[in-house]
């Protein structure tokens, strides 16, 4: 299929995708306040991301888009935007208990649990540019016009995210309960996780 040293690819893989980063904060903040389907929810989200990824990857966007100053700017900027928007909100809420959040919470706001995921993955241009580099080290050098190797690396990719998010939902969400029924929990956790979303906006907007 025009991969080569797939042991390789898979172990590389789990070392980055348990690297600590935008996703593993995105989804540990939804497991702990929301509770274990808002987790799932996020983790299907920001996975999703990663097949948008794989898909620009396998039709050349993301060589447009490392070429582009103008596209990666617009990426960029709209990602920046879009996590320092999240992290306004959490402050912002802080004092309101979390346990009424999560009783206002309907089916509509669950599907925004996806759907935030998956723009917080599809707007950070770091993984566009990373699996540029990455996914080529995989792929014979005969076959890097073909978007097959692409599709498999990045299916395969998102797969082991989706394990490994999902593990970290059902470990962090058992403590979900405890936490939403301690109002200063409540007002530690949106504040912290609030602070690191513009954190992690601002140091996307500074990505050269």
């Amino acid at each position: 299929m025009g991969i080569q040293n797939f042991a390789t690819f898979i172990v590389t893989t789990l070392f980055f995708i348990m690297t600590p980063g935008i996703d593993t904060v995105f989804v540990l903040n939804k497991s702990i306040s929301k509770g274990r389907k808002a987790g799932v929810l996020a983790t299907l989200g920001v996975n999703s991301g990663i097949l948008v990824h794989t898909l620009f990857d396998a039709v050349g966007l993301s060589v447009m888009l490392a070429k582009s100053q103008v596209a990666f700017s617009i990426i960029k900027y709209g990602g920046a935007i879009y996590l320092i928007y999240i992290g306004f909100l959490s402050v912002k809420n802080k004092k309101q208990k979390l346990l009424d959040v999560v009783e206002i919470s309907n089916k509509k706001k669950l599907q925004n649990d996806f759907y935030s995921g998956f723009i917080t993955n599809t707007l950070n241009p770091k993984v566009a540019l990373f699996f540029l580099a990455f996914f080529p080290q995989f792929i014979i050098s005969t076959q890097l016009d073909n978007p097959i190797p692409f599709i498999i690396l990045g299916v395969t990719y998102a797969i082991m995210g989706v394990f490994w998010y999902l593990c970290l939902t059902l470990f962090v969400s058992s403590f979900s309960n405890a936490i939403k029924n301690n109002p200063k929990a409540g007002l530690w956790l949106h504040g912290i996780s609030g602070i690191i979303f513009i954190l992690m906006g601002i140091k996307i907007g500074l990505l050269s």
